[in-house]
């Protein structure tokens, strides 16, 4: 999997030592941390491109993210899409949940899935719902999800 920096600039790191790294810096900086982790698809023509970012807050002082794309050529439906945002968010924060554990890092998993069942990525909302508290993470969806909603939304769009 390759990541990158929201400037463009190449992560040559496994990902999981790039955010240990990131975690060990920003706190004795005096930073208190927390993480955010997303991801969003948009269809373009016959490619559906995903976006994952991992966000991370600096109380009081902004934060930054690291991104993956991928493109692929399924066809989806919406529930689909949005549970595959889902899976690809909860594959990342699995991979990293132990270090957050270890360093004391809150983590949220952010759906890019409206509460509002007007809108037609609300028919995952519950599925979506369990699966990431089932997995322990804590969740939020739109409109708080902004790691999804808002971050990786401006990488596919």
């Amino acid at each position: 999997m390759k990541w990158r920096r929201f400037n463009g600039e190449q992560i040559q790191l496994p990902i999981k030592e790039e955010v240990r790294q990131a975690i060990i810096r920003e706190t004795a900086k005096g930073f208190h941390l927390k993480v955010c982790i997303g991801t969003d698809s948009q269809v373009k023509g016959i490619d559906t491109e995903f976006a994952t970012v991992i966000v991370f807050l600096r109380e009081g002082h902004g934060g930054f993210m690291f991104i993956h794309n991928e493109k692929t050529h399924d066809v989806y439906s919406i529930k689909e899409r949005m549970l595959i945002e889902v899976a690809k968010s909860i594959e990342i924060a699995y991979e990293l949940c132990d270090m957050f554990t270890d360093y004391d890092v809150d983590m949220e998993v952010h759906a890019d899935i409206n509460t509002n069942p007007q809108f037609k990525s609300n028919l995952a909302l519950r599925e979506a719902m369990g699966y990431i508290l089932g997995m322990g993470f804590a969740f939020k969806a739109k409109p708080d999800a902004f790691a999804s909603s808002c971050c990786a939304d401006k990488v596919v769009n």
